[in-house]
């Protein structure tokens, strides 16, 4: 049975967004938000604690069961996935990848004031500047469900999340096309 509701990877270096981005889109599109931070600390999907860098230790297999577990993602569908990374989804639960960018200096503020330490920030101002997220998903996923969007405005996220709902119709006029045209077979044969 293929899913009735896409699923979509907002992703992006920390500070460019996401949950902005997510929540708006769920509020418009009905689509369900899965802060992956949240879930990790929540659902313990994690090996413990980096001082370091003061975040967690992802258990990414843990945390794909408790995706399947507690919300069948690959199934059901109709999920939005704010996450700063998508390569450790499988292809097939993702219809559609949003890498969003932002210029270096707002990222460098945005990232000061969460009070994010010299090295934390300095790493997450090179991996924005060379793009790996954007490398990380076209070579994860089919290149044309991949998009990248800029995010340096309220204007730019208002913008975005106009182009993702539109695409979200798109998808969903082209998978009832695709039900009715296997439908219609299945009755002539």
């Amino acid at each position: 049975m293929s899913r009735t509701r896409p699923n979509i990877i907002i992703t992006g270096t920390p500070a460019v967004g996401k949950t902005s981005h997510c929540e708006l889109l769920a509020e418009n599109s009905g689509l369900q938000h899965l802060p992956v931070n949240q879930i990790v600390k929540e659902k313990r999907c994690h090996e413990g604690w980096n001082d370091e860098y003061k975040s967690w230790i992802v258990d990414e297999d843990k945390l794909l069961d408790t995706l399947e577990e507690d919300h069948a993602v690959s199934a059901q569908g109709g999920f939005l996935i704010d996450w700063h990374a998508c390569d450790l989804f499988p292809e097939s639960w993702i219809d559609l990848v949003v890498v969003l960018r932002t210029d270096s200096q707002k990222l460098y503020d945005r990232l000061k004031a969460r009070g994010y330490g010299e090295k934390k920030l300095q790493e997450n101002l090179d991996s924005e500047i060379m793009g790996i997220l954007s490398e990380e998903a076209i070579e994860g996923f089919e290149g044309k469900i991949v998009v990248e969007l800029k995010s340096d405005t309220e204007g730019d996220v208002t913008a975005n999340v106009g182009r993702v709902e539109e695409w979200i119709r798109d998808w969903s006029k082209e998978r009832a096309k695709g039900d009715r045209l296997e439908n219609d077979q299945e009755n002539i044969g």
